[in-house]
């Protein structure tokens, strides 16, 4: 099973981090290039322990849907979702968040997936799935850093 760790530093208060990295309303914002919406569960707002999403979004040229629950969390130090339904055989994310001396706040992804349809899906990931995974990661906390470095992100938490 493919493991994608990705650390971005990102100079601003831990609860703004923390927050932006669970607001539906950024995550659409920073998936934009793929269409990403939120169509069921939470759809805006900041997602909380237990609660779901559904999201829809062209990935790889195709249209597709994907559930995740917010299996844990700890506030404002980690949460972790996990797939409940979608394209994947399996998929968990555990979002870490840990204060450095700086000022700044360490933001760690562990990324874990699987991939559908046995052989023919571990060569998918070898080939292509986990360098796409990456980038739409490092997209993802790169306008996540934008944001909550500008002190504009009050369209997308409450602080």
């Amino acid at each position: 099973m493919p493991q994608l760790i990705l650390d971005t530093v990102i100079k601003a208060p831990l609860s703004v981090v923390f927050d932006l990295a669970r607001s539906i309303d950024l995550h659409m914002y920073s998936t934009k290039k793929t269409g990403e919406k939120a169509i069921g569960g939470v759809t805006t707002g900041l997602i909380e322990a237990g609660q779901q999403v559904r999201w829809r979004a062209r990935h790889l040229g195709v249209m597709q849907t994907l559930t995740v629950r917010i299996t844990a969390m700890e506030k404002p130090y980690f949460f972790e979702d996990q797939m409940i339904q979608g394209v994947f055989h399996s998929m968990d994310h555990q979002h870490i968040f840990e204060e450095l001396e700086e000022g700044s706040i360490l933001m760690r992804d562990v990324f874990n997936f699987k991939a559908p349809l046995g052989i023919l899906g571990r060569l998918a990931e070898w080939i292509f799935l986990k360098r796409y995974m990456l980038r739409f990661l490092e997209e993802r906390n790169r306008v996540i850093k934008e944001v909550a470095e500008s002190g504009n992100y009050a369209d997308y938490v409450s602080c």
